[in-house]
Formats: structure tokens, sequence, C-alpha cells
């Protein structure tokens, strides 16, 4: 396949126009401040919108696209405020610029914690009204008529009293003259065409569909080398030593060199470099490498959580709460390691400019900070860079690394390669699985007390786990002790706790690990909603009774859903012999999400029949998209509650390697999945994430009902089987 084409127009081209027209915002103050500008400067236009002259309408997504959508809803904001006709809309990946694309969420560029509507919602709304704008306002300076006689609709401005009318393109570049306004006007709900409707297609589904969408695998240079790494067997290893000769001996093999993760082998071709590195012999220090096994491991967090740790969360006087309970149930919970496991491993390719800059393109989820390490291993300056982002074949918060680890060994393969000629770094499946970089290893123990009323009258839940952002970018989010991202979800409760405490301990060791898919959320939902199930049913209560009960006046909407969900399960209805119904509800990045499960076992295997789903994530910009990632994270969660568990074996090796041994939900173990979309006017927010967290404690409080027995430790078939 041909290689990607290098980007001709400049910067100053790009901002001019280049032969039509560019619809320039300014940043949102909180976002201007987190980007670097002192108060009062002036910023930068950030351009997200493209008119050609040929009347293709293209919107630039600052956030990466890997299947969640961000490249149609952007579009479908802009879109719809522009009036474009969407048969001649099209998405492209911004450039990387944190002063022109940082996302609001963060201060820079990058995307995740679900944000990429909700960050941009605003923008892209005011991008598409200033688009509007300058096409009217153009219009009526041609045609000599007043702008508030001109109307647009489908990619076409007209003047209906004068019969006169003009696509985009065809004003493209007069509009180009115009000043965009500072406040534009936008539409009312009432008057969205796009925003909301069910029926618009995805942008990127049809060229992905094809296989003419273009990913980093995808990309050859000329003259380009492709690398791999040896890695080490055990975390915190280092090159000790390491005989090459075998290794050079390979056809195609063109130079083998220590890297500071490992020995990189580089070659002309995939084939040689993966030949040279099977041949390749490395001897290891291992002084501080993790030799223990996932069970040692396990077992510290368990110890660490027989004692309270920082406080994270509190809320009345939990000992006193205890002192009046007439029943206390205690419990301990342990989450495995988990492989994020996308489809495209991680690649990039890297090549130095006849400028001596540095051209990069991968699929960069969090691209300021790997543009910047790309930057400092190559020895230039940040603007010397040009970072491409690429479509990405998932990811799950893999490609989203605070230390940017991955674009660090890209860079120091390249240095290492001569760097001059273009390389192609590749990780293989098994680099992934064996890697590291996983959801942490998690132990949770959970008090709860029972009055005579069957009141729950105090909750106390403490977490050990690691904390992946010790000495990142984001290290400022640990605060007095508390790592946000391990309490989230249980430091505070949708439920009206009288007495509640969360502590937290930060247990670190050389596994590397990263934010999967929901975060904290992944664990503190299952904990929180699977040990108030118990609580509930101690106390005599329904499950979904019991919560609505207990759902506090700013949980209303998560109470909606929850109401919602039920009902589509006819909840309370009798079950059919060998199946039980279980629910939860998760509030994670301010999106709200219950979920009930159709659950049934089948030689020991949980078999789950039918979700349903009920989300609020506020306007609802593209229902379809939102169905679609309650599903993707429902399908995602549910494998790794059944089946998965990273495992070191004694002496600290990874035990699995691929998809046969880390294996993910077959397609017919899916089940059947009803998703309501609550209508909502409150601002977007996330779904990308949100689907997942629900899913597993729904399930386990169904197998609890079928087999009397919690699940606490998962893998739930791992733990069943038992």
């Amino acid at each position: 396949m041909a290689g990607f084409e290098t980007p001709t127009v400049s910067r100053r081209g790009l901002l001019a126009g280049a032969g039509g027209l560019v619809i320039a915002m300014t940043l949102p103050l909180r976002a201007r401040a987190q980007a670097g500008a002192e108060a009062g400067e002036a910023l930068a236009p950030n351009a997200f919108i493209r008119v050609g002259e040929d009347d293709i309408v293209t919107i630039l997504s600052k956030h990466i696209e890997f299947g969640q959508g961000p490249f149609t809803g952007l579009a479908t904001i802009a879109a719809d405020e522009m009036d474009a006709d969407w048969a001649k809309v099209r998405a492209e990946h911004a450039p990387s610029n944190p002063q022109l694309y940082a996302n609001a969420a963060f201060g820079i560029q990058g995307t995740g914690g679900s944000s990429a509507i909700a960050s941009s919602f605003d923008i892209m709304r005011k991008a598409g009204a200033s688009a509007k704008a300058v096409l009217i306002a153009a219009a009526a300076k041609t045609w000599g008529v007043p702008a508030s006689e001109i109307t647009v609709a489908k990619g076409v401005v007209s003047h209906a009293a004068s019969g006169r009318s003009a696509t985009f393109g065809e004003l493209a570049s007069a509009a180009a003259e115009e000043t965009p306004p500072a406040d534009p006007t936008l539409k009312t709900p009432d008057q969205w065409v796009y925003i909301g409707k069910e029926d618009l297609p995805k942008l990127d589904t049809a060229a992905k569909s094809t296989g003419a969408a273009d990913f980093t695998l995808d990309l050859y240079r000329e003259g380009m080398l492709t690398a791999v790494v040896e890695h080490p067997k055990k975390f915190g290893a280092v090159v000790g030593a390491f005989d090459d000769a075998q290794a050079r001996a390979v056809p195609g093999v063109v130079d083998v060199k220590a890297v500071p993760d490992g020995v990189a082998v580089i070659a002309d071709n995939t084939y040689a470099a993966l030949m040279g590195r099977k041949a390749l012999s490395v001897t290891w220090d291992e002084a501080n490498a993790e030799t223990r096994s996932t069970e040692e491991i396990a077992a510290e967090r368990i110890s660490a959580v027989r004692e309270r740790g920082d406080v994270a969360g509190q809320a009345g006087d939990v000992d006193a709460g205890f002192n009046e309970a007439t029943t206390i149930l205690q419990a301990d919970y342990v989450f495995p390691y988990l492989v994020h496991a996308p489809m495209e491993p991680l690649d990039a390719v890297i090549e130095r400019r006849a400028d001596g800059g540095i051209e990069a393109w991968m699929g960069s989820q969090i691209q300021t900070t790997d543009h910047a390490a790309i930057a400092e291993i190559c020895g230039v300056e940040f603007p010397q860079v040009t970072l491409n982002t690429v479509f990405a074949g998932g990811s799950f918060g893999r490609r989203a690394q605070p230390k940017s680890e991955f674009a660090r060994e890209a860079a120091h393969v390249f240095m290492a390669a001569g760097g001059e000629r273009p390389v192609k770094l590749m990780w293989t499946r098994e680099d992934d699985i064996q890697g590291g970089f996983y959801r942490p290893l998690t132990a949770h123990r959970l008090r709860g007390g029972i009055n005579a009323a069957g009141d729950i009258v105090a909750w106390e839940q403490t977490v050990a786990a690691q904390s992946f952002l010790v000495g990142s970018a984001f290290e400022g989010l640990i605060q007095d002790g508390i790592d946000s991202t391990m309490v989230e979800g249980a430091s505070e409760t949708p439920y009206a706790f009288a007495n509640h405490l969360m502590t937290a301990h930060i247990v670190n060791n050389p596994v590397p690990t990263l934010w999967w898919r929901s975060v904290g959320h992944t664990h503190t939902g299952y904990t929180v909603e699977t040990f108030l199930d118990e609580l509930l049913e101690a106390g005599g209560k329904d499950a979904v009774e019991g919560r609505l009960a207990l759902m506090s006046d700013d949980y209303a909407r998560l109470a909606g859903t929850l109401t919602r969900a039920a009902e589509m399960a006819d909840w309370g209805r009798a079950a059919p012999e060998g199946r039980a119904l279980g629910v939860a509800s998760v509030k994670s990045f301010n999106s709200y999400v219950s979920q009930v499960a159709d659950v049934s076992i089948e030689n020991g295997v949980p078999r789950v029949h039918k979700v349903w789903c009920a989300v609020d994530c506020g306007v609802p910009v593209n229902p379809e998209v939102i169905k679609a990632q309650m599903e993707g994270g429902i399908g995602y969660g549910l494998g790794a509650v059944l089946f998965n568990e990273l495992r070191l074996k004694r002496g600290g090796e990874v035990a699995q390697s691929n998809f046969h041994d880390y294996r993910s939900l077959r397609i017919g173990e899916m089940p059947d999945v009803e998703v309501a979309v609550i209508a909502s006017t409150e601002a977007p927010t996330g779904v990308g994430e949100p689907g997942t967290p629900p899913i597993g404690p729904a399930v386990a409080n169904a197998v609890r009902k079928l087999t009397g027995q919690p699940v606490r430790r998962l893998p739930m078939v791992q733990a069943l089987q038992a």
C-alpha cells in the first residue's frame, strides 16, 4: 500500500484558507489559561472548519478517532450549526498543537476520560455558527441584500426574494475575507437538524469497512526501516549484556542497538526484524525486577486494606454507625491485572525532514506529551516536530500513557538507527500482552452495618493499588496521598449513607500500570454495587427499590436510568427456572448508566442472555453512537469480568501471550443488548467508558442469586470453578 502523502500546506497557508474558507475560534478562557497564555494576551485562532471550493466541509478533530466516535460527533455539532450538507462533511485529525487544540478538560491536547464531546460541544457549535455567519455575510455583500433575508439549508445559501443561491464552495473565497463574529448566534434545540438524530451515518465507517482507512501500520516511507524491541521478561529488569551475532546474520537485519527499554533489532522489513529478534541473546540485570507472582502481590494488597489508609471521602461518624448496627458484613475483593488488548498493537513511524525537523505518525492519544517526548529524545525543539495523529485500532486506555513510554521508545529506536532514515517501530500482540501497562491489581475491604430496621447505618471501604500517575505529567491529580483515579466512584457514592468512610493506600511495584476503560470505576463500581446488593438483601429490601430509596437528590438522573432499566427488564417478574436478574447503577465521567442482566449458569460459566441498559449522557448528540458505545462497553466489560486475568508466574514472568490464553468475549457469548438513551437538555457528557462499569456487578448480583455465593475475586469463571 502506498504511504501517506506528506502534508504540503503550511500552517500559514492553512489559516489563510488554502483556496477556501477556514473558520477560526478563540480558545475558551480555561483552555487559554492552561495553554500557557498570560492574562490579556491574544492567542492564535483555533481552526476547526475548512470549506473547500468543491463544497466539502472538513472538520478538524483535536481528539483521536479509534472507534469511539469523535469524528462523527464533532462534525455533527459543527455541521448542524452551519446547516451543512452531511453528504459533503468530512473529518480529519487536527495537527498536534496544544495552544490551538488543547482539551479544555486537560489543558493539553489529548483524548480521555470520555471528554471529547463534553469538552468540545460549545466550541464546535460556535465554530459552526461562525462559519455560517461569514458565509451569510459574504452572500449579502455579493448580492447587495440584507443578511437578515438570507437562509441556509444543506450547504446552500439562498435569498428567496431575488431567487439567488450559492453553495458553500462558491462563497468560500469571499467568506474568507469576512471577520467571524466573536459571539455568534446559536440555534435553539428545536432548530437542530443533525444533533440527536438516529439516522446519521458515521463518517469513518465506510473507509474502515472497505480497508481504505489508513492506520500507522499502512504507512511506508521511502527508505523506511522496521524495528522491534526485545523487552525483559520481568518488569524492572534492564539490559545487562547481549550477543547480537546471530541476529546480525539474519538477511535484512541492518543493526542491533541497546535502547533504554531493551534491545532494538532494526531491519529492512518486518520479517527480518522479527527473525533477528528471535536470534538475539540477551542477559538481563534483574536486581530491581518484580519477581513475585500475582498471588504474592495480591496478598500484599489484601494485607494493606486490613488497615485504614489516607482519607478519600467521609460523611458522619462511621464508628458510631457500626456501634448502632445489629448486623455487620465484611468482604474482601481482589481485582487482577488486566490487559487493554486493542486489536491494533502499538506502532509509530518517525523520519527526519530535509529541514532537520522531525515528522512522526502514530495513534497518539495524548499528543502533547508524546510530541514533547519525541522532541526531547530527538534533540530538537517542540516546534521542529510535526506529530500526525493517525486512526488507531482501539485503545481502552492503552495509548494514553502519562509518561509517553511508547513515543519515547520510538524516538530512541529512531535515533539508535542513525536518526536519518525513516523507522517504523512495531509491537506484536505478544509484546503488548507481555509488555505491561495493565489495569492495576487492586484490593478492597468493605464493611457495612445494618440496624434492626434493615437500614444501612455504616459503610466503610478501603482500597490498595498502584498509582500510574506517580512521576507523570498527571501527578498533580494525587492530593493528600489520594490518587483520584483509584477512588473515583467510592470516595463519593450515589447513596446517602449517613455514616461513610473511604480510605486508600498507594502501593507501588515495578509492574507498569495504566488507566483501563473506565479507570477506577472498573473496580469501585463492582465493589459498591455488589456489596450494596448484599446489604439490601440482608436488610430485607428489594435491589431496585432499595437503591432508589438511598439515592440522594444529586443523583436523580441516575435514579431515572435505574427506573427505566428496571421497567425495560420488567423487574420483579418471576424469572424462568435457572435464570436470575441482576442490577447495577454507576455514574462515571458525568454520565449515568444502569443495567439489568439476565443470567444463567451453564457448565459452571455464567451465560448472559440479555442486558437492558439505560443511559443519561445529557444532550444525545449521536444516539446511534451512544448505543454502539454502550454495547461495546458491555461486551468489553463482560469478557473481562468473566475470563480475564493477567497473571505473573512465580519469578515474575507473564503467563499469557496472545488471545489463545488471554481471551476476549466470543461472538456467541455476546448477549442481546437493548439500550434506552434518556432524552435530556443537560450538557452532553461522555459515552466511551460509562457502559463498562455496571455490567460486572449486574452479572455478579445475578450469579449470587443463582449460587448463593458472592463473587469477590475476579475473573468470575475462575472463582466459580475453584
